[in-house]
């Protein structure tokens, strides 16, 4: 492991892309996105992922001179056209017209459609609690997990988000995945020879099993909590797809380029509670998060990420993926 700070990750993030055919702006909000997500200790969504976003440029999977645009088109509800890009820029250019439409109108929603995404969605979900908001958001991706009972590939890992605004100006987050673990880890077990949790997925036999490698390997993710998590995966699919006018995951799959960022959508939702509930919202709010806070071995979600980002590097980066990054 290597000690980075933010900055040189930021700047070795930046121009890998820009040398493989990024343009300034994606170029800079995916390393922006990356950063993040070092910063927080999310590794699987940090510099783990730029082999993947230049593999998708080279092979032509990806715009990398994407110019999202942001359309109205109903009294709450905006639609984003990605142009083919990375999610990164089409996600940063609906955050302020979103929250913005938003605090007109009580709740607003946004489908952004046609992006190549590969990251965390906690970062937009923060955005808006960040601006006094409540965040939602889902995605999917490609099949990686079966349904409850099934021992086929339907569903992608489908992460959500949600983030809730703090009295003190800072916020609650969770992103987590549908499935036990998110496709990057069992990637980063699988690459470091350490087993998955056992439920995390079955091998091209269908047995279970705690091997990373064999789950890759032909085999399928299972979701969290059975039939629970196997119900919230095809929510999200019917959120991210079919509701937003854009793909499935086994739809997503028929033109996915092996390795690297897939094609579809995300529905992301802004919701400004002093319309539902009055100003009071904040701190009847914290009376719920403060027991969690003040309860022997409870945490609240994101606590580990926002103590991690709270030290602001250095970041430890894997030698492997500093040595992938080399050769780009």
């Amino acid at each position: 492991m290597a000690g980075m700070t933010l900055e040189d990750i930021y700047s070795l993030g930046e121009k890998t892309l820009m040398d493989n055919g990024c343009d300034a702006a994606n170029a800079a909000a995916v390393a922006r996105t990356m950063t993040a997500a070092e910063r927080d200790g999310s590794q699987s969504h940090g510099l783990f992922r730029l082999p993947a976003y230049v593999k998708g440029l080279r092979e032509g999977n990806a715009n990398g001179s994407a110019d999202p645009t942001v359309e109205q088109i109903a009294p709450s509800v905006l639609k984003v056209h990605g142009q083919e890009g990375f999610a990164s820029l089409a996600l940063e250019r609906a955050i302020s017209p979103l929250a913005d439409l938003a605090g007109q109108q009580g709740i607003a929603m946004c489908g952004l459609t046609r992006i190549r995404h590969f990251a965390a969605l906690w970062p937009e979900v923060e955005a808006l609690a960040e601006r006094g908001l409540v965040g939602f958001a889902v995605t999917a991706a490609i099949p990686y997990v079966a349904p409850a009972g099934g021992r086929e590939a339907l569903f992608g890992t489908n992460p959500m988000a949600f983030a809730w605004p703090r009295a003190d100006g800072g916020v609650l987050a969770f992103d987590q995945a549908a499935s036990v673990i998110a496709r990057g880890d069992v990637m980063i077990h699988a690459r470091d020879g350490v087993p998955v949790p056992e439920g995390t997925g079955l091998d091209k036999d269908g047995n279970p099993t705690t091997d990373g490698q064999a789950i890759l390997d032909g085999g399928v993710q299972l979701a969290f909590g059975g039939y629970k998590g196997s119900a919230i995966a095809m929510m999200i699919e019917l959120m991210a797809g079919a509701m937003i006018g854009e793909v499935f995951s086994f739809e997503a799959k028929k033109t996915a380029v092996p390795g690297c960022p897939f094609n579809g959508g995300e529905f992301l939702m802004a919701i400004d509670p002093t319309k539902t509930a009055g100003a009071d919202f904040l701190a009847h709010g914290e009376e719920l998060l403060g027991k969690i806070e003040d309860m022997e071995g409870a945490r609240l979600p994101g606590a580990r990420r926002h103590a991690n980002r709270a030290k602001g590097g250095p970041a430890e980066v894997s030698d492997k993926i500093l040595e992938a990054i080399a050769a780009l």
